[in-house]
C-alpha cells in the first residue's frame, strides 16, 4: 500500500511539475518558488451573529457575505467598519448562499420557496432590486460567479433533468435561462449542493459546475456558458447526499474537488479529486486519508497549483502537494466558506461568525 501511495504520488507530481514548468516558460528564466506548507493557522474573529453563512467575496478591505433570514453586508479586515442589511419579498426571510460582484454591485442568490436573485447598489445598500425570480415549485439555486465586469453565471438544481443556469450579459441588470436543448441531461436525482457557493467556479472563459446525489460529475463550458459537456470523476455518489460538494481551478488546467457523504462525514473514500487537464479527466487522491466529507477547497494564490486549504466538519486542512497529503491544522469547527486574501491570509466563515486566518509555517 504505501509503494502504490508512492508511485502515485511521485507519477502525479512529475505531470504536474512538467505542466507547471511549461505555463511558467518565459525567454527570461525565473527563480523557482519556494512553497513552504501551511502548519498552523491564527484565528482573528471579524464578525459573530445569529446567522449562517455560506457565501463570502473580497473587495479590498470589505469581506462581503450573504447568509440566512435575509441577512447580507460587510465587515471589514481592518475592524474599521461592518454593514448588516436584511432583505424580505413579501414578508418572506430569503436564505442567501450564494454572492458574487462587480464594480457597482453585489449580487445575493437565495436558494429557494423563494429562489431569487438580487443586486445590490454599492453606493447605496437600500437600494436593491430584485432582477430574476423562477417560481417553478423545484427551482433551487446553489451559486453564482462573475467572469468579468458585465458576464456572469448563476446557477440551480435540474429542472425535467436540465441543470437550471442563468446568464448575463451586462453586468446583472438582466439574466436569462440557457435554453434546456443546449444542456447535457442529468441522470435522475442528479444536482449540485449549495453548500459554500463552491459547486459553481470560474477561469478565464471557462466555468465548472459539480454535481452529486445519483452521478458525481462536472459540466463544463470554455465560452462563458454558450456551450457544455459533461465530465465523469470518481467521487462517491448514489445516495441523496453524497457527491462533490466543491469545485476550484487554480489556472484553465489545474483544479480539484472535494465531497464526499454528508451523512456518514467520516467516510474519506473518494471525497478528492485531482485534474491537470481542464477536467477531460480526474484522478481520486488521497482515499482512505485525511479528512472526510468537506464543504469548501481553494487554491492557495501564488502556489503553482500545488497548495490547497479544505475546511472540513473536523478542522482546517492544508496541502502542499496538490492533495496527495493533507495536515489538520486547526481544529476550528463549524466552518463552511472560504476565501484566500493572499497567499498567506484568507477569510472563513460558518454558523455565528466571520474569522480571518493567517497561516503559519515552519
Amino acid at each position: 500500500m504505501n509503494y502504490l501511495r508512492y508511485m502515485m504520488k511521485n507519477v502525479i507530481l512529475f505531470f504536474m511539475i512538467l505542466l507547471i514548468i511549461g505555463c511558467k516558460e518565459t525567454k527570461k528564466k525565473k527563480e523557482v518558488y519556494k512553497r513552504m506548507p501551511f502548519t498552523g493557522v491564527i484565528i482573528d474573529t471579524l464578525l459573530q451573529d445569529d446567522m449562517s453563512v455560506r457565501a463570502l467575496t473580497l473587495e479590498g478591505d470589505k469581506v462581503w457575505y450573504a447568509s440566512d433570514k435575509g441577512k447580507f453586508g460587510y465587515c471589514s479586515l481592518s475592524k474599521a467598519k461592518n454593514f448588516t442589511g436584511n432583505i424580505t419579498l413579501d414578508t418572506i426571510p430569503l436564505h442567501f448562499r450564494g454572492i458574487a460582484q462587480n464594480s457597482n454591485y453585489v449580487f445575493l442568490l437565495s436558494t429557494e420557496k423563494p429562489a431569487v436573485l438580487y443586486k445590490v447598489n454599492k453606493s447605496d445598500l437600500s437600494d436593491y432590486k430584485l432582477v430574476y425570480e423562477d417560481k417553478a415549485s423545484s427551482a433551487f439555486f446553489n451559486g453564482i460567479q462573475f467572469w468579468n465586469e458585465y458576464e456572469g453565471i448563476a446557477m440551480g438544481d435540474p429542472i425535467n433533468n436540465k441543470l437550471n443556469i442563468l446568464i448575463t450579459r451586462d453586468g446583472g441588470s438582466t439574466w436569462n435561462k440557457i435554453p434546456p436543448s443546449k444542456l447535457p441531461k442529468l441522470e435522475k436525482d442528479e444536482y449540485s449542493f449549495a453548500a459554500s457557493n463552491s459547486s459553481l467556479t470560474v477561469k478565464g472563459k471557462s466555468a465548472w459546475i459539480a454535481t452529486g446525489g445519483s452521478k458525481s460529475r462536472v459540466l463544463h463550458s470554455t465560452d462563458r456558458g454558450e456551450t457544455w459537456i459533461l465530465q465523469e470523476t470518481p467521487i462517491v455518489s448514489g445516495k441523496a447526499m453524497t457527491g462533490i460538494y466543491s469545485i476550484d481551478f487554480y489556472s484553465d488546467t489545474i483544479g480539484l474537488l472535494v465531497g464526499g457523504d454528508y451523512e456518514n462525514q467520516a467516510n474519506n473514500y473518494k471525497n478528492k479529486a485531482l485534474t491537470i487537464n481542464g477536467g477531460r479527466s480526474w484522478v481520486s487522491i488521497s482515499d482512505s486519508l485525511a479528512f472526510g466529507y468537506s464543504s469548501c477547497v481553494q487554491f492557495v494564490p501564488e502556489s503553482g497549483g500545488t497548495m490547497l486549504v479544505a475546511l472540513s466538519p473536523s478542522g482546517i486542512y492544508a496541502t502542499s502537494d496538490s492533495g496527495i497529503e493533507w495536515s489538520k491544522i486547526s481544529n476550528e469547527k463549524g466552518l463552511h466558506t472560504l476565501k484566500f486574501i493572499d497567499k498567506k491570509s484568507a477569510v472563513v466563515a460558518g454558523k455565528n461568525k466571520i474569522y480571518k486566518l493567517r497561516f503559519t509555517t515552519n
